[in-house]
């Protein structure tokens, strides 16, 4: 007994050097990880601040730190691995075959990234370009961030809405807001026995009034339809691009207050129902 007892002792008193080394180690890995983590927020404030110092895009600059964050961190993990004794083979090797297999496995994710780079090399739109993805599912707002995989966009009730880059790559999409003038189109219904020439002159003159239509450009005042109950009219001209919907409103609230002073009726959708009496029929 006393001898096990000694062979114990003396193979805890050989180990004690090891786990002693191991546990410095895992508190110096420890330190160096927290460490890490502080000097790659500080690179990657550092490259966010060159970069907008540089003028660089704004989607191009969210996209370059994320990429280089998540970069910075592999390298992280990488340097604390070795000093456990993993060998640069070893760890190649793990990421390869964690590669292949995330690749298999996160085939849209890795969509998203391509759709990602795609969107910073072609620029279909950029941060804070109004663009619509899909106007009946209701996918639409301002860009508010480019990362690597997703994009934010912000309505306007201040909705968050998160894209996949793949989608956006995908897919079609309207820029609202890429060009500094935008066509304003308004058709408005008057009835048959309105004074169509009266009608079109009132138009002409509101826009002739309205101070945001560039009167330079096209300006267009027409007969666009004969419908079944209504004769619609037409007008046509180019506003400044963020003052579009308050033109619009503005513009309509004016026609329905004039065109109620001229007797210029606009007429609704209704049902005429006629009763004949047995001696008709």
């Amino acid at each position: 007994m006393d001898r096990v007892m000694e062979k114990g002792g003396t193979y805890l008193q050989e180990r004690i050097p090891a786990v002693v080394d191991f546990c410095v180690s895992v508190l110096i890995s420890i330190l160096v990880f927290y460490l890490g983590i502080r000097v790659i927020g500080w690179l990657v404030k550092a490259l966010r601040r060159s970069m907008e110092r540089m003028k660089v895009d704004q989607g191009v600059t969210q996209f370059a730190c994320s990429l280089a964050k998540i970069l910075m961190y592999l390298l992280l993990v990488f340097s604390i691995a070795t000093r456990f004794g993993v060998t640069e083979a070893s760890v190649a090797a793990l990421i390869g075959s964690t590669g292949i297999t995330l690749a298999m496995g996160l085939q849209g994710g890795l969509a998203n990234l391509a759709g990602g780079i795609m969107i910073l090399l072609f620029k279909p739109f950029q941060v804070g370009d109004y663009i619509i993805q899909n106007a009946l599912a209701g996918c639409e707002g301002t860009v508010s961030r480019i990362d690597m995989c997703y994009t934010r966009l912000t309505t306007i009730d201040n909705k968050t809405i998160v894209i996949p880059n793949g989608t956006l790559s995908n897919s079609s999409i309207t820029n609202v807001t890429e060009k500094d003038e935008r066509r304003l189109d308004v058709k408005i219904s008057i009835s048959y026995e309105s004074d169509i020439r009266k009608a079109k002159s009132i138009l002409e003159r509101l826009l002739e009034e309205e101070p945001d239509i560039y009167h330079d450009q096209e300006l267009a005042v027409f007969v666009d339809e004969l419908g079944e109950s209504a004769v619609v009219l037409g007008f046509r001209a180019w506003v400044p691009t963020e003052k579009y919907w308050i033109v619009k409103w503005g513009l309509n609230e004016k026609i329905k207050f004039s065109f109620d002073e001229e007797e210029i009726q606009i007429p609704y959708n209704q049902l005429d129902v006629h009763l004949y009496g047995q001696a008709d029929i």
